[in-house]
């Protein structure tokens, strides 16, 4: 069935047609009128459902691997905390050497992604309500459907800066049909009130399924407070005490707790659950993941099914800039540096840099030949971080706040923070949120909103604007956003492209 509609410059077959699996074709072809259409599907339970189904969709288009490597890596090598083998992943390596373009793919695969999802959610949140169904089924679907749209409109924010900002479904004879870029102020406040709309909603605290729960809901508002705190916004000591309160709700909810082992983060058998508020989902055989050729070495025969791409791995000198005895480092734990070989599984080689061992399908490299694994969005580590973070800015080293990030500290083996500053507890917190949440599309994020990079030399946080990796490119101020995809600028005129690009 095909339901058209045009968001941010993008012709998009929404709902129906994703759950469909039917491809994108021209926007002019006349619809088969045996077919679903917007006005005739929404009218049992059941497209509820499928509606809010199929919002969830866009949420995988970013993960992934390959020899072109994948839209996720975009904001780990704009760290300069990563390193690739892969020579033809030039989408990558012109992210790395900070000489990045508008014509990136991977740019406008978040881009078109997000306002698909956008635009699905906006269906949903438009036609659910006339649908006669149990009134409080219905209320927390609208409650996924807005924390979804909050979710993509919160990535776009923060990586392009003023963005379109659509919360109705768009027709041919619409207003909206070739939007103006938003303020930043005004794109957080659909994100707010979507988050505060989705909280009251109804939602179950925990959701073993991997739908959005309450508990997701919280955690991402959270996020979003500690994110207005900072830059651009710079709202400052109210926003830092809204994330706090927020982060302090899940946390004395007792819903979440660490995960004991480091195991656990990769383990198929622990999705949706423990540590793991929030994930992209993949069933092995079904829909399986698929970024674990991008995660393992260039052809040196690991893995018995899987490509080998050498896409992305971490720097030398970020992984050795942890702290001494800190069990994140050690073999296998969130790196690897050894493996044993396919044809022999007897002999271990060393593979000569510290790969991702956090995103790691053992199985799927050893027995199977699909991966199972889930994509982490957000961890409750993440959560007592964005607490201590926040709770410190407010009221200074309270013992809660100690609390947080010593949990953090236990489980990775190392000594309890006690007696420090109010600004040296400040960058103890950036560094376990650098160390602790590294390769999980988060630490980019926080470079920006601080307009702070952290020197793995001195082991010391010094001007987003001015550092300079190791391996030598410099951070210019262009680099505190991404540019505008080309297409997008091509296709609406109204679109003004970010300084420096």
């Amino acid at each position: 069935m095909k339901i058209t509609i045009k968001t941010a410059g993008q012709w998009l077959l929404c709902t129906a047609l994703l759950l469909s699996g039917a491809g994108c074709s021209d926007f002019l072809e006349e619809a088969d009128q045996s077919n679903f259409t917007v006005e005739n599907y929404f009218t049992k339970p059941e497209h509820a459902t499928s509606a809010v189904n199929s919002i969830y969709e866009n949420l995988k288009t970013t993960t992934g691997g390959g020899f072109n490597g994948a839209p996720w890596m975009m904001l780990e090598f704009a760290t300069g905390l990563a390193n690739t083998e892969l020579g033809q992943a030039v989408n990558s390596i012109f992210v790395r050497n900070l000489v990045n373009t508008s014509d990136n793919e991977y740019g406008r695969v978040y881009w078109v992604a997000s306002y698909k999802g956008i635009g699905n959610a906006n269906l949903a949140i438009g036609k659910i309500p006339a649908i006669a169904m149990d009134e409080a089924a219905k209320k927390k679907a609208l409650g996924e459907a807005r924390f979804l749209r909050a979710w993509y409109y919160f990535n776009l924010v923060r990586i392009f800066g003023k963005v379109p900002v659509i919360t109705e479904p768009v027709g041919l004879t619409s207003e909206n049909l070739v939007p103006e870029q938003a303020t930043e102020e005004a794109v957080y406040k659909v994100i707010v009130d979507d988050l505060i709309e989705a909280e009251a909603s109804g939602l179950p605290y925990l959701d073993k399924s991997g739908r959005v729960s309450l508990g997701a809901v919280k955690s991402l508002l959270s996020s979003v407070y500690l994110t207005m705190a900072g830059f651009p916004l710079q709202k400052g000591a109210e926003y830092y005490k809204k994330a706090a309160d927020k982060a302090n709700e899940v946390i004395t909810s007792n819903q979440y707790s660490l995960f004991p082992s480091y195991d656990d983060l990769h383990d198929p058998s622990k999705k949706n659950i423990g540590e793991n508020i929030f994930m992209v989902q993949f069933a092995a055989n079904i829909q399986p993941s698929n970024w674990q050729t991008s995660i393992i070495p260039y052809n040196q025969g690991i893995s018995a099914y899987s490509d080998e791409t050498g896409a992305i791995f971490a720097n030398k000198e970020f992984v050795e800039s942890y702290e001494k005895g800190d069990k994140r480092v050690e073999e296998k734990q969130f790196y690897y540096r050894t493996y044993s070989l396919s044809d022999n599984r007897s002999k271990t080689v060393d593979l000569g840099g510290y790969y991702i061992f956090k995103h790691f399908d053992t199985a799927a490299h050893l027995t199977t030949t699909s991966s199972d694994l889930n994509w982490p969005l957000m961890r409750y580590a993440e959560v007592l971080l964005t607490y201590a973070e926040a709770a410190n800015e407010v009221a200074g080293p309270t013992p809660e706040a100690f609390e947080a990030i010593n949990k953090i500290r236990r489980r990775a083996n190392l000594p309890n923070l006690t007696g420090l500053t109010k600004e040296k507890l400040r960058e103890a917190v950036w560094k376990e949120r650098w160390y602790e949440l590294s390769f999980e599309n988060i630490t980019w994020f926080d470079m920006v909103r601080l307009r702070k990079a952290y020197n793995v030399t001195t082991k010391t946080f010094e001007n987003y604007v001015g550092h300079k990796f190791s391996y030598g490119p410099v951070l210019k101020e262009r680099e505190l956003l991404f540019p505008i995809p080309t297409a997008e600028i091509r296709n609406n005129n109204k679109l003004k492209q970010n300084t420096g690009y």
